[in-house]
């Protein structure tokens, strides 16, 4: 197996406003696209711009990471995972795209341009983990409702944009502002289907590390990664990640819409040290919010042989909601014994980590493999998933029976 490709070379080069600019003359405002009535994609239900991705559902299109993708530190553009829960996503042409910025609670409604961007706000770059709150949902026994993602709904790559928080302050906070509300260029193919709105507690809109972003890996985003901006908001899973943001909402009052008030919910008090969303809570659940603690072994697959007496080189990834990882522990006897495994470069506190561990296996015969990764501030991985209706958060120590031998 490959090495994980770890190059933390200086993000970016070229202004990521001039080149999402550039991209303007390919742009058809209101092409329909995969997923929508037609066009790229072939038969198959493959996405333009994408490879090798394993599809989900075709309409909304959610497509998983291939596993072979976790070999690179930072995830290729065209390999990342896709995640709709709306059906229509037209095509956005840079020249007229617009940012709005309004509501009660602020003094000084905005229209933003490119351009505006561009002139009037420092440029942020940062690495972060883009990951679904129902990622590894199908491999939960028994089975619970939602899409059956694997291990690929998820990737890790470095955003560049302007700090949300200079936007809204631009735009005069009022102090009775409770939450900001995003949307999208996405809609549902029926009336009454509920619209994509997702919004974020103030203290969160307001972190230095939240972004509108433009650039994904040095690039303008891919179109089904949010072209032409997107929501990042590093240690949160990726339904706060609005993809094709075009309005920005602070209101006075908790939002109420469909995907605040029904969906991704956890029990309250599930889950340790999630961030709170106070006022979107109840006394029976919360908003699911911070990525829980995590690891993968990226080169070995279950039942898989092994040679007796040679060496083998066992890597991996480990992340969580923005402590940093402190340590990855590997057992080759099913969890009796613990080694402390090598840990990779650290491209920041919200990006994936990678590690690697060189092991001899001494016997013939069944090896169970298991890795378990601790943050920071002591949070490690469960044995088990912690069982919740609709599968987040799967988390539990991964398990590899290894045939030695």
């Amino acid at each position: 197996m490959k090495r994980i490709a770890c190059s933390l070379a200086a993000f970016g080069g070229l202004n990521p406003f001039r080149a999402l600019l550039a991209t303007a003359s390919t742009a058809i405002p209101g092409t329909p696209l995969p997923g929508t009535t037609s066009v790229s994609g072939s038969s198959s239900g493959s996405l333009a711009g994408k490879k090798g991705l394993i599809r989900r559902t075709y309409r909304p299109p959610n497509y998983e990471m291939p596993f072979e993708a976790f070999e690179h530190h930072f995830t290729p553009n065209d390999q990342f995972f896709v995640r709709y829960h709306l059906a229509d996503i037209r095509m956005i042409d840079v020249r007229e795209w617009e940012l709005r910025v309004m509501g009660e609670g602020v003094a000084k409604p905005l229209v933003l341009t490119l351009e505006d961007l561009e002139r009037n706000f420092p440029l942020v770059r940062l690495a972060a983990v883009c990951a679904c709150a129902g990622n590894r949902r199908g491999l939960l026994k028994p089975r619970v409702p939602g899409i059956q993602w694997e291990y690929g709904a998820m990737g890790n790559a470095r955003w560049a944009g302007v700090r949300l928080k200079d936007i809204l302050e631009k735009a005069g906070l009022g102090e009775n502002a409770v939450e900001v509300v995003f949307d999208g260029g996405d809609s549902g193919s029926l009336p009454k289907t509920p619209d994509f709105r997702k919004s974020l507690p103030m203290w969160k809109a307001l972190d230095d590390n939240t972004l509108i972003a433009v650039e994904m890996n040095g690039h303008p985003l891919p179109h089904w990664n949010g072209f032409p901006a997107r929501l990042v908001v590093p240690g949160w899973t990726a339904t706060y990640w609005v993809k094709h943001v075009t309005d920005i909402k602070v209101v006075t009052t908790p939002d109420s819409g469909f995907w605040m008030s029904k969906a991704y919910r956890i029990p309250k008090d599930r889950f340790r040290n999630q961030d709170r969303f106070a006022t979107q809570e109840t006394d029976a659940d919360a908003p699911i919010t911070t990525i829980a603690v995590n690891s993968l072994i990226t080169n070995l697959a279950d039942k898989q042989r092994a040679p007796v007496r040679e060496p083998l080189h066992i890597q991996g990834i480990a992340w969580d909601g923005g402590n940093g990882i402190q340590r990855v522990d590997i057992s080759i006897d099913g969890g009796q014994n613990w080694r402390v495994a090598e840990l990779g470069p650290d491209a920041g506190r919200f990006s994936w980590r990678p590690w690697s561990f060189a092991w001899r296996p001494e016997r013939a015969g069944e090896a169970m493999v298991m890795v378990r990764a601790t943050n920071r501030i002591g949070e490690t991985q469960p044995f088990d998933a912690i069982a919740n209706p609709s599968g987040y958060h799967h988390n539990a120590v991964q398990k590899l029976s290894i045939n030695v031998g």
